[in-house]
């Protein structure tokens, strides 16, 4: 058996060329965001090809009104606790707002973090035509770069709030020229968040490089949803392309109810959830209590 060869019984490990060969072969390709070791191990298991630990979790797990404060070191927590539960998943790490858009070499030191200290096998990073720069230098210090173009989140000031774009032709052309640009520079693969079906399909037609969509409509090569969007885990609206396979939040409100209810009217914990002494043991004792009574009358 070759040392790269996988276990009896384990699925071969996602990796760059094998998203590169499901686009090749119109197979589609799977993504989910996770911000945690339970999750991340539930997802990895059910067969996803790539986990993105995604600065979404910036609104679904710490509560920020928007992407834009999440940090670093918050980001690079979450990533770790997530490698422990990813075996077979190709894992993916947001770079945060501000960690590359203040000069290259912090970029690539930043991104070389979630790698090295983190466990990533990737980075993703917003923006287009003027990534390119930063996409080669990443490449270079061996850091697999996923892109992201369209709505992008971090720039939500300058858009005005999060609205679909690629609306007309003068947008359409600025959305091809930066994907474009993306896959020449080297990208694996690139988002496509909040753009018209018809541009998304266009886009991949045109790229070598893997597309996932977010609101873009089908003819994608993969699609991506956050976690707690596709399990009704939020208290935010959820966007037009959200579909909901399950409802978290009423399992865990019921539980927590049912758990309250059975408390405050002792039926928890029952006897058999309870502990008890080795018989001999708890003769002894009630003999020591009965002696301790005697005295007191």
């Amino acid at each position: 058996m070759s040392l790269t060869s996988p276990r009896s019984g384990d699925a071969a490990k996602v990796t760059l060329s094998s998203i590169q060969e499901k686009k090749q072969q119109h197979q589609p390709i799977t993504c989910l965001t996770a911000y945690d070791y339970a999750t991340s191990r539930l997802v990895d298991q059910a067969g996803i090809d790539m986990i993105l630990v995604g600065d979404s979790l910036a609104m679904v797990v710490l509560g920020y009104e928007n992407t834009l404060p999440i940090t670093m070191e918050e980001m690079l927590h979450h990533v770790r606790a997530v490698r422990r539960g990813v075996k077979r998943a190709l894992l993916i790490a947001d770079m945060p707002y501000a960690s590359y858009h203040l000069d290259e070499k912090t970029a690539v030191k930043n991104a070389a973090r979630f790698i090295k200290d983190g466990g990533a096998e990737a980075v993703k990073i917003e923006g287009g035509e003027k990534r390119v720069g930063l996409v080669h230098r990443l490449l270079d210090a061996e850091v697999p770069v996923m892109g992201h173009i369209g709505l992008t989140p971090q720039s939500v000031h300058m858009m005005s709030g999060y609205r679909v774009q690629g609306k007309t032709i003068t947008a359409i052309e600025r959305l091809m020229r930066d994907a474009v640009a993306l896959d020449r520079a080297g990208v694996f693969s690139i988002v496509l968040e909040g753009i018209p079906r018809e541009v998304a399909a266009m886009v991949t037609e045109e790229v070598g490089c893997a597309t996932i969509g977010i609101g873009a409509g089908p003819e994608c090569d993969g699609q991506v949803l956050v976690i707690h969007d596709l399990i009704n885990l939020t208290d935010r609206q959820p966007a037009k392309f959200v579909r909901q396979y399950g409802d978290a939040t009423a399992l865990i409100a019921n539980a927590v109810a049912q758990f309250k209810t059975d408390v405050e009217s002792k039926g928890f914990p029952a006897d058999n959830e309870s502990y008890h002494l080795p018989q001999e043991v708890q003769a002894t004792l009630e003999t020591i209590r009965e002696r301790k009574r005697a005295m007191s009358r």
